[in-house]
């Protein structure tokens, strides 16, 4: 493997955090592969929501670049994708089966499909309405990596045909996210958008503890939560938080809540990034129960779980402050050991070890060059060498902070 890597990825966004846990994902993983010395360049979707909302529109660590079609991305950047050693395609992308059809028919080095969504991208595939994969060019990718673990990983491989489906958490950047010495502002606090298949759980573990218990300070932050909901008075809402005000949040609060949508919890196996980065800043979780959950944390030890109102209640009344703070520095241990930023690029690089370690370069070829004509796509500049200036210009520098294209 080289030591520095040129890495692509086609995500649905990067610079925007606004109802969407795709950015500080990409952004946790990018400051890891930056920190290890890969460069890496983000190209995005021109999307107007998120160009509308863009929190942190130039990131450190890697170049992003804005597109605003499939023509002008294949136009743009195929020399790019092509001298990648590594293109990711992320879920949901706008175009994503055209768009992974491309990568795979032209990039010169390896592929994969990143899933931040993989319990709704497999029920999308069971019923044929997934605008993003296809079970096809789940066989083309030549890694299928996925925020959830478990047997899921079998499933994608013995039933769709994944050459190799591997686990890649979300993570969190230590130095961004840590205890800070504030006051304490709030008991338990709920950060999250808002989705109809998560409030029930919500409302019995936060608000029915907030009606319950009205010398207690609660808060909920985070965007598109209907109207019609009847906050408690002791409730503080935020609408919406960008990602550097986190840690400072997470810190003024004596207990975080986190709840997992109904698909998650079936699949399993799927840690929200909220988890890691409570624990990060030295908060205690409590959350919801769901199959894995004490694959990632000691459940009564590093994180506590509520089945309702009066489990959350007990927490917040009855665990003495050493208590709070064993199981906050518990956590915190388990996640800077597991789950920070540098270890998900360590876990990407042991991933690409074992592509070479278990295939040749010449079978690396013949692979790439038959999916290339199964594909019946071809190069947008048939008979044009690779390794270009464009691609050099775009990838190239070493600087990793403030090189950025926008258009």
């Amino acid at each position: 493997m080289k030591p520095s890597l040129r890495i692509v990825i086609l995500g649905l966004t990067v610079t925007s955090s606004w109802g969407n846990g795709h950015a500080t994902t990409y952004r946790s993983l990018i400051r890891g592969l930056a920190k290890r010395g890969h460069r890496v360049q983000f190209l995005e979707r021109n999307l107007s929501w998120y160009a509308e909302n863009r929190d942190e529109p130039h990131l450190d660590g890697a170049v992003t670049s804005i597109y605003n079609s499939f023509d002008e991305l294949t136009e743009r950047f195929e020399e790019v994708v092509e001298a990648a050693d590594l293109v990711i395609v992320g879920s949901f992308v706008p175009d994503g089966i055209r768009i992974g059809e491309w990568v795979t028919s032209i990039a010169r080095g390896r592929t994969a499909f990143y899933d931040i969504d993989t319990p709704v991208t497999l029920a999308k595939l069971q019923t044929g309405d997934c605008e993003y994969l296809n079970p096809q060019l789940i066989q083309r990718y030549d890694a299928y990596f996925t925020f959830t673990g478990g047997p899921i990983l079998r499933h994608l491989e013995s039933n769709y045909g994944s050459p190799m489906a591997r686990a890649l958490y979300c993570s969190v950047d230590p130095q961004k996210y840590f205890p800070m010495t504030i006051p304490k502002r709030w008991d338990m606090v709920y950060l999250g958008t808002y989705s109809a298949d998560r409030q029930p759980v919500l409302d019995e573990l936060l608000l029915r503890s907030a009606r319950q218990a009205a010398d207690k300070r609660f808060a909920v932050a985070g965007p598109q939560y209907p109207k019609s909901i009847d906050w408690p008075a002791n409730l503080h809402r935020i609408i919406h938080l960008s990602p550097p005000e986190h840690a400072g949040f997470y810190n003024a609060q004596r207990f975080t809540l986190n709840v997992t949508r109904e698909a998650m919890k079936q699949t399993g196996f799927s840690p929200s990034v909220r988890l890691f980065e409570a624990a990060a800043a030295g908060v205690p979780v409590i959350s919801d129960y769901w199959p894995g959950l004490d694959e990632y944390f000691s459940i009564g030890k590093e994180i506590l779980v509520a089945k309702t109102a009066e489990d959350s209640l007990r927490f917040l009344r009855d665990l003495s402050e050493p208590v709070r703070l064993s199981i906050a520095e518990a956590a915190r241990r388990r996640v800077l050991r597991e789950h920070t930023s540098e270890r998900r690029a360590l876990d990407l690089e042991r991933y690409i070890k074992e592509w070479h370690d278990n295939a040749s370069a010449g079978a690396v070829w013949r692979h790439r060059r038959d999916r290339a004509i199964s594909g019946g796509l071809t190069s947008q500049r048939e008979g044009k060498g690779s390794g270009s200036s464009t691609s050099a210009e775009a990838l190239g520098s070493s600087s990793r902070g403030g090189l950025h294209e926008s258009t």
